[in-house]
């Protein structure tokens, strides 16, 4: 399940007991199918690549030389660690605002700066809309393997936005 400490896969947003989001929290979005594939992945490759490293012939007419072997070694650690990268991504919403963690940026942002979450078809993954007029990407919720899970995630996001963010009981009394 992407969102941790949360609602039922099969539940809406705020559970079927009548709880509200924001009693959920902190809950942790994160691409959890996406996650384990990129870090099996990466081990995976270490594995293959360190076991072909020291089967390689040390004689006959093309040896492997000990550098030969650290550098597949090491090709396939640099190879593991962009990947442990791409597994990185996940936000984590709690009473006070919401985390964002994407490859190499921590973004940390208070409810009342959030004030739209999209996930449009063909989008990557969620965007939220903020109060300074800028759209910053949740890379822990993207659609891409679990689909369902993700537009599960980017609704519960959303609530949780309608529920803590500034505009909550704020009607338009007028033009402005």
């Amino acid at each position: 399940m992407n969102a941790t400490r949360g609602a039922a896969a099969g539940e809406g947003a705020g559970g079927s007991t009548g709880e509200r989001t924001a009693d959920l929290l902190p809950l942790t979005f994160r691409p959890v199918v996406t996650r384990a594939l990129l870090l099996c992945l990466g081990i995976a490759l270490v594995a293959v690549l360190t076991t072909v490293a020291v089967l390689m012939p040390h004689d006959g007419a093309a040896p492997w030389t000990t550098g030969d072997r650290i550098t597949v070694v090491i090709t396939g650690l640099v190879f593991c660690a962009v990947l442990v990268l791409l597994s990185r991504p996940k936000a984590v919403a709690g009473p006070d605002g919401l985390t964002v963690i994407n490859l190499t940026v921590k973004r940390r942002l208070a409810w009342a700066e959030v004030v739209g979450v999209n996930l449009r078809p063909g989008d990557a993954w969620v965007h939220l809309d903020l109060a300074d007029g800028t759209t910053l990407a949740v890379m822990g919720i993207q659609p891409g393997i679990a689909r369902q899970q993700a537009l599960r995630d980017a609704r519960r996001l959303r609530d949780l936005v309608q529920e803590l963010g500034e505009a909550r009981g704020t009607e338009a009394t007028g033009p402005r």
